[in-house]
């Protein structure tokens, strides 16, 4: 077998084992949304839409319900804000001028790695999201809780940054698969 085969196969095999990182929110998100009883969901930037590749919502009391697949703008949200703040330059330009947020706002959801709103997309719903990486520290999506504001508190970030920020490092090394050659 030619030398460029061989690796192609490794690499085929590595490719097949790697959990994808909707199989590893199907472990992460019930947990976080069992600790903190809110809404969480997990986004990916589609374009210039996000769209929800994962959920889980609590059994029972106001939620915020977000199903797997659907699309939502960039414009507004906690979420919008981190796919943006850490998305293609070309993609701020895209969607600022429509946005809720401004620059600024963008260039502190990079340094402190959270964003949060406050009825922004949705009267009455507050949210917070955190970045997700992967193994080379790219941004690959988001991970956001969100409920009522009178439940989230004037601060949801504050209140929910070290669970966010657990659950997306969770969501990196389940994701990964480290294959000896």
């Amino acid at each position: 077998m030619e030398q460029g085969a061989r690796r192609g196969l490794r690499g085929a095999r590595r490719e097949h084992a790697r959990p994808r990182l909707e199989d590893a929110a199907e472990r992460v998100l019930p947990s976080l949304m069992q600790k903190t009883g809110e809404s969480v969901q997990l986004y990916k930037l589609s374009g210039i839409d996000r769209v929800c590749i994962a959920a889980s919502e609590p059994a029972a009391g106001l939620r915020d319900t977000v199903p797997v697949g659907a699309r939502m703008t960039l414009t507004a949200g906690s979420a919008a804000k981190v796919l943006v703040a850490f998305g293609p330059p070309a993609l701020v330009d895209d969607v600022i001028d429509g946005a809720v947020y401004t620059r600024n706002d963008l260039a502190t959801v990079r340094r402190v790695r959270l964003a949060e709103s406050s009825s922004e997309r949705e009267a009455g719903l507050a949210s917070a999201s955190v970045p997700v990486t992967d193994s080379t520290g790219a941004v690959v999506a988001a991970l956001s809780i969100s409920g009522p504001v009178e439940r989230m508190g004037p601060s949801p970030g504050a209140r929910y940054r070290v669970a966010l920020h657990e659950a997306a490092d969770a969501l990196r090394t389940l994701s990964l698969i480290h294959i000896s050659e």
